[in-house]
């Protein structure tokens, strides 16, 4: 009797190293005010906005300024969806983006998911093992009515996302201890992804993680999404352009099969450009939160791009970083892009950190990062 106890109990240790744990999330999408730039200047310079910044940042007769109606992830408690999960300090940085998942290899991610927000609203995950009703994508698939409802969640409803961790969603040997990912509502991409509908997922190498999934090997976690928003894109275009501007009925967007554009019955000619706001997780000319580290501290970067036609060089002054086993201190960043970089600061002081894309960083994709002795 001894000897089958300890057998089974050997076995049952086993099925759990395979199989690993169930992570479950309470996740909506809710629909906010998102500001761009909340204190109301240039933080890098410590100044007002300028008269070219303000193509950006001030709202006017056919402008946006810096606030606009945006959908967004945010956690959950429990299924009530009654109450918000606080974010963690360190993780205030993450600020448009949805809230981080986390898995080890082998686990589960179920994710409770709520839609809050007026239009049908879904989760679509990168990397992790799904079944068609987890995908959360519409399109013709040969699927009946109840693997499609993941596809487009409608106002007021839930639905549970089930994503097994297998080694492929894992880090490659030989690499980092984590791998990178992201997951965003795919029931109206473009729409979706420039409403703000994005958010983060990390996978850690099988046992090495902590109990919350975080990588027993690194000091300091930084997600940065070079996050590029086409507000005329956007599901809230027209609401935030009535709501904003100060002469709504002179302007209209025309949707084509090309993107969308603005018509003036005016004859005030606002470049569209004025209309794309240049981020970093939703924030613009410095207003994201201070990314603060210490020298010789082992800091892991996972910086991705968004879905629109962008290119990005993502840069960092002052320290270098580990990538693709090679010393950088930028790197070329496509869209849709997800990158790992490994940086042990020797350089301490406050660095700027930007894209090297001139028009991407004069319209404000550019922050700050502190490394202290």
């Amino acid at each position: 009797m001894k000897t089958w106890v300890i057998a089974a109990t050997v076995l049952t240790l086993a099925a759990s190293q395979v199989f690993g744990a169930t992570r479950t999330y309470y996740i909506a999408a809710d629909e906010v005010v998102w500001n761009f730039a909340p204190s109301g200047i240039d933080q890098i310079h410590n100044a007002p906005f300028n008269s070219f910044q303000a193509y950006w940042t001030v709202a006017g007769k056919h402008k946006l300024g810096t606030e606009v109606k945006k959908a967004i992830y945010r956690e959950y408690t429990d299924e009530s969806f009654s109450a918000l999960k606080p974010r963690a300090a360190k993780w205030e940085h993450l600020g448009v983006l949805g809230p981080l998942i986390r898995a080890e290899v082998g686990d589960t991610i179920q994710v409770v998911f709520k839609n809050n927000s007026s239009h049908p609203t879904s989760m679509h995950p990168h990397g992790v093992f799904y079944n068609k009703d987890s995908e959360g994508a519409p399109y013709e698939d040969g699927t009946d009515k109840a693997d499609k409802a993941d596809d487009g969640v409608k106002f007021g409803d839930t639905h549970t996302y089930i994503w097994q961790v297998p080694d492929r969603a894992g880090p490659v040997k030989g690499g980092p201890s984590t791998a990178f990912w992201m997951y965003h509502s795919h029931t109206t991409e473009v729409a979706d992804v420039n409403a703000g509908l994005m958010g983060p997922m990390i996978i850690t190498r099988r046992r090495a993680g902590n109990p919350d999934g975080s990588p027993k090997d690194v000091d300091r976690e930084f997600v940065i999404a070079f996050y590029e928003f086409l507000e005329i894109e956007s599901r809230y275009a027209e609401e935030n352009i009535a709501t904003y501007m100060t002469d709504p009925k002179g302007v209209k967007v025309i949707r084509g099969p090309f993107g969308s554009k603005l018509i003036f019955s005016g004859d005030e000619e606002v470049p569209a450009e004025t209309l794309i706001r240049e981020t970093l997780n939703g924030y613009s000319y410095g207003n994201l939160p201070m990314l603060t580290m210490h020298v010789g501290e082992k800091v892991r970067w996972y910086i991705m791009g968004t879905t629109n036609f962008e290119v990005h060089a993502p840069h960092w002054h002052g320290n270098t970083f580990r990538w693709r086993n090679m010393n950088a201190d930028t790197i070329p960043l496509l869209t849709m892009g997800m990158e790992i970089l490994d940086m042990e600061p020797d350089n301490p002081g406050i660095w700027l950190f930007h894209c090297h894309v001139s028009v991407h960083f004069e319209a404000g994709m550019v922050a700050r990062y502190q490394v202290l002795e």
